[in-house]
């Protein structure tokens, strides 16, 4: 079982997961409409909340009480790693004569339930300390410096980063040696800059594992891969001066632990929706482009390895095997999901989660949670439980008066879960599809008993394998080497071609009527106007042969195009009175 634990104003409590779907009895329901702040530790034996009264914390697996905090306007709260600390905040106030606030950040020893030290931390962004997984060191952003401390001792600072104007920075995952990622923004015409260093080695540039610097960033998501050798940087303006985006301007820049540095070429203009690391840290996907998006995975040379085309979608969440990729369109869009085999990229299903506010995996890598959580939406809150194959397995609303606003899996730490084989068969379940009806476009009156016609704002692109089939060379070929690669096989089938014409010899001469045109001299009718009206219709028969062509290569053409086609038979009769008139 992988319980959920649910919290609105009904209270908090905790749902047993696939397949019983019933409320867990290793958690007693806490009923109180205040439940502002919850969390699991990262193995999900520990859960914490705060109900408006008192901090608890459990043991979920023994369903017993460890602690009672007295902290009743917490709104944050956190685990370290190896859940030896519990990290809780409160707004920061300052006192009434204009004095220092208290402070408002504590770290309390899970073993002794003392408060470890307090800190005052005014700004809820950032709010808590990062431990390295082993919790040998803990970091805070202090006044544009970070702090370190070493196995929990906060009494002492045992290293200090110092650039110009630190204002954010991520630990990376995993085991040591601690790699820090740190941002700094660029001011007075001089670029922001992301560097990477080992811990504790942090004198000066030279220091640095990798540098990256760019322009156009007010401030940027840094994102490690689970094996810690590299960083994706995503730098967003919050203008975009050009007027192209409302959401401002964004780029994408890869940054490698060996001091290798690029920026990710993304081939359609727009935002940068979303971008996920794949488990095996090889590959990521971007999701990027104004709608309909594009969303492409890359290889950590930053070279598409596979491009799903473009469809409603704004965001990627891999499975946490790695085997299954979900990109989805939530928030603005109508929640449509493409659930995708990483490995053999096949389209596994395409269900819809409508209004959906909330995504997530369970740790088993097989069942998904989607839900509608206040104050995103405040009707027809609730949670559906899906597997990946696009059956909905469980579904609970909230009534019409109640609200919920939080869901989540309870967390187990990796390799608890085996990789099971993927299925593409959808899983039986007893509730309906939720494939919701297609909405009718309006239709004027005028229109209404007349056939409906087809027509579509863009074309979609189809996804496409990006791997190259060439043995040996990994690299995608540009599309210089691409275009210069279609000219060569033209000339080499022209070639061709004329080898077969000479075979045949002159008695069956197949000369393309387009080479006669150009080969014979242009005659002429000595009225000017009629010679006018035959060079357009060669031309118009011209377009119409490349239309033809571009068709059998199995373009989709375009409803005009099509007309175009259909026209040659006339436009060659006229053509003909023309030519038969001289």
């Amino acid at each position: 079982l992988f319980p959920l634990a649910v919290r609105g104003s009904e209270g908090l409590y905790m749902v047993n997961g696939p397949p019983s779907f019933t409320e867990s009895a290793a958690f007693q329901r806490d009923s109180g409409k205040n439940c502002k702040a919850v969390a699991f530790s990262k193995d999900g034996s520990l859960f914490a909340w705060c109900n408006g009264e008192k901090v608890n914390v459990v043991n979920v697996t023994r369903a017993e009480l460890l602690h009672s905090f007295d902290l009743p306007k917490t709104v944050c709260l956190e685990f370290s790693p190896k859940n030896n600390v519990l990290a809780t905040w409160q707004a920061y106030a300052t006192a009434k004569d204009g004095t220092a606030g208290v402070p408002n950040l504590q770290l309390h020893d899970l073993r002794t339930g003392k408060c470890l030290k307090s800190f005052i931390q005014k700004k809820m962004q950032n709010w808590c300390p990062c431990w390295a997984d082993d919790e040998s060191i803990c970091a805070r952003n202090v006044n544009n410096e970070v702090h370190f401390f070493e196995n929990n001792n906060f009494n002492t600072i045992a290293n200090k980063l110092h650039l110009q104007k630190v204002s954010d920075f991520v630990l990376s995952p995993g085991a040591q040696p601690a790699k820090v990622a740190v941002y700094v923004p660029g001011s007075k015409g001089a670029p922001s800059f992301v560097r990477l260093y080992q811990y504790p080695n942090f004198g000066g540039p030279q220091s640095a594992l990798a540098n990256k610097s760019f322009f156009k960033a007010d401030k940027v998501t840094m994102l490690w891969n689970k094996k810690a050798t590299a960083v994706l940087v995503i730098a967003s303006t919050e203008v975009d001066k050009t007027g192209a985006s409302y959401y401002g301007e964004q780029t994408l820049h890869y940054l490698a632990v060996n001091g290798e540095s690029a920026v990710v070429q993304l081939p359609k203009n727009g935002p940068i929706y979303d971008v996920s690391w794949s488990p095996n840290s090889v590959e990521f996907c971007a999701v990027y482009g104004f709608m309909p998006a594009k969303a492409t995975v890359f290889n950590l040379k930053c070279d598409p390895v596979f491009d799903f085309g473009t469809g409603p979608r704004n965001a990627a969440y891999y499975s946490p095997h790695g085997h299954i990729l979900v990109l989805a369109g939530f928030g603005n869009l109508r929640g449509q999901m493409e659930v995708w085999d990483v490995k053999n990229y096949k389209l596994i299903s395409k269900p819809v989660a409508s209004d959906s506010t909330y995504f997530a995996w369970c740790p088993d890598g097989e069942h998904i949670v989607t839900a509608t959580c206040a104050p995103r939406l405040r009707v027809s809150n609730g949670y559906k439980i899906w597997h990946y194959t696009g059956s909905v397995l469980h579904s609970y609303e909230v009534p019409s008066e109640e609200e919920m606003w939080q869901v989540f899996w309870q967390p187990f730490l990796d390799g608890v879960f085996p990789e099971k084989a993927v299925k593409y068969q959808a899983v039986p379940s007893e509730l309906p599809s939720a494939e919701p009806r297609p909405a009718q476009a309006y239709r004027p009156p005028a229109l209404r008993n007349k056939p409906v016609t087809s027509s579509k704002l863009h074309e979609d692109e189809p996804p496409q394998n990006m791997k190259p089939h060439l043995g040996g060379n990994d690299k995608p070929l540009s599309k210089t080497a691409l275009k210069n690669q279609r000219k060569h096989e033209a000339k080499k089938a022209a070639k061709q071609e004329a080898k077969a014409d000479a075979n045949q010899g002159p008695a069956q001469d197949k000369t393309p009527q387009n080479a006669l045109q150009n080969a014979v001299p242009a005659m002429t009718t000595g009225d000017p106007e009629v010679d006018k009206k035959i060079k357009n219709l060669k031309k118009k028969l011209k377009a119409i042969e490349q239309l033809k062509e571009q068709a059998a290569a199995g373009k989709q053409l375009e409803k005009n195009q099509v007309e175009k086609i259909q026209k040659e038979a006339a436009l060659l009769k006229e053509l003909e009175d023309l030519e038969l008139g001289i």
